[in-house]
């Protein structure tokens, strides 16, 4: 099979960490030694949690930083010794493994019409076959096909190979339509895999962060909690309480002491559905007795408090998109769980089993002349400068 394999998208929210995580799952079960790489990585101020989802998993033995190739910054500042660098520090990687899944760039930073090409110049350098991943949600089948078809010519143009194509996110009815237009069309291996509500949900945890917000009450714990519905608590609470549903998080002004009081109630009742939290905006607290009353009522519904208006608190959450990341097992076992059940295991290994692209980069020449001389070092003696051979 390929030692490497170069994952790769033609844009942002694709879902393409979920494609990763299950070819990790997948080589685990086939070789002894996974490596994961990450070419650029997001920020220098923050851990990936791309590569740390994947460092997490139990075939993989590496540490975060040997993971890392480069940064934006770096890329912006010189493509070309920042393309050296991620070079050497994959091979690094690779002389330590039996095949290694190198995640391609998320599309994070400033948005540049060349970073696809980028990604492709990378997996030439790299030698590795690309599995790309393509964004299918809210689009057609045709809609699909298009964009593939860009993103293989570009990747094409810059000498990468794509070996398979997975559309992600699709609409459920049409996963068979998709897949089967893509690899008639493009003759390349296709599986589609649907979209899934809990994979883009947010956590609590990044509401709050998202909001500026501050936890006055519930279980810390429990901010892990994905949220799948939002509403607005404006209205009268008989009314709010039907349009209650399981995983929702509830926006209300924080002065408004019935809406609190009754969706804490409601959490806590039979035949309510479980709530995943409250956010109070507008900059109010509950005063100390409604603070009291909310203590003694000992729930761990995680109540947190946010200085911004109703509007932006509520336009700021539904923007929010929420993260297949190493703290959510439930995440976690939904993406292996529809990777291992819409895509064959066999045949993309089978797909992936191809010699490495016979183009040959200025980089990958370089390496190839210089690293064997670097392994075989040798000791040299001069003579000494009084010696008759002067």
């Amino acid at each position: 099979m390929a030692r490497s394999i170069y994952v790769a998208s033609p844009e942002g929210d694709t879902g393409k960490s979920t494609v990763a995580l299950g070819l990790v799952d997948l080589l685990a079960r086939t070789v002894q030694r996974v490596g994961v790489f990450r070419p650029v990585a997001r920020s220098t101020q923050a851990r990936d949690y791309v590569l740390e989802l994947l460092l997490e998993h139990d075939g993989v033995g590496l540490s975060y930083d040997e993971c890392i190739g480069t940064t934006y910054e770096q890329v912006h500042d010189d493509p070309e010794e920042a393309l050296s660098q991620i070079v050497a520090r994959f091979h690094a990687v690779e002389r330590r493994c039996d095949a290694v899944v190198i995640v391609g760039t998320d599309y994070t930073d400033v948005t540049s019409p060349t970073e696809l090409a980028f990604n492709a110049r990378i997996a030439a350098n790299l030698g590795a076959p690309v599995v790309l991943v393509i964004n299918g949600a809210r689009r057609r089948p045709d809609e699909i096909e298009q964009v593939a078809e860009v993103a293989v010519n570009e990747l094409a143009l810059n000498h990468a190979h794509v070996a398979a194509i997975v559309p992600n996110r699709c609409a459920q009815p049409a996963l068979d339509v998709v897949r089967r237009l893509l690899q008639t069309s493009l003759n390349r291996p296709t599986w589609a895999l649907p979209e899934s509500p809990l994979l883009s949900a947010p956590t609590m945890r990044q509401l709050m962060e998202a909001v500026d917000g501050t936890l006055i009450s519930g279980d810390p714990q429990l901010l892990g909690r994905e949220v799948l519905d939002m509403l607005v608590g404006a209205m009268e609470i008989e009314h709010l309480l039907g349009r209650l549903s399981d995983g929702a998080v509830i926006m209300t002004p924080g002065d408004r002491s019935d809406i609190l009081l009754g969706l804490l109630l409601a959490h806590q009742a039979d035949g309510f559905p479980t709530l995943a939290g409250i956010i109070l905006n507008g900059g109010f607290r509950p005063s100390k007795t409604i603070s009291r009353l909310v203590e003694g009522l000992g729930s761990r519904l995680p109540l947190i408090a946010t200085d911004l208006g109703t509007f932006r608190t509520a336009s700021t959450v539904a923007s929010t998109r929420g993260r297949l990341s190493a703290d959510s097992q439930r995440k976690v076992d939904t993406a292996l769980s529809l990777f291992e059940r819409h895509v064959d295991g066999p045949g993309l290994l089978a797909a992936l089993d191809v010699a490495k692209p016979d183009v040959v980069t200025p980089l990958m020449f370089e390496y190839t002349l210089l690293e064997p001389r670097r392994s075989d070092r040798k000791r040299i003696v001069l003579p000494e400068g009084n010696d008759d051979r002067i």
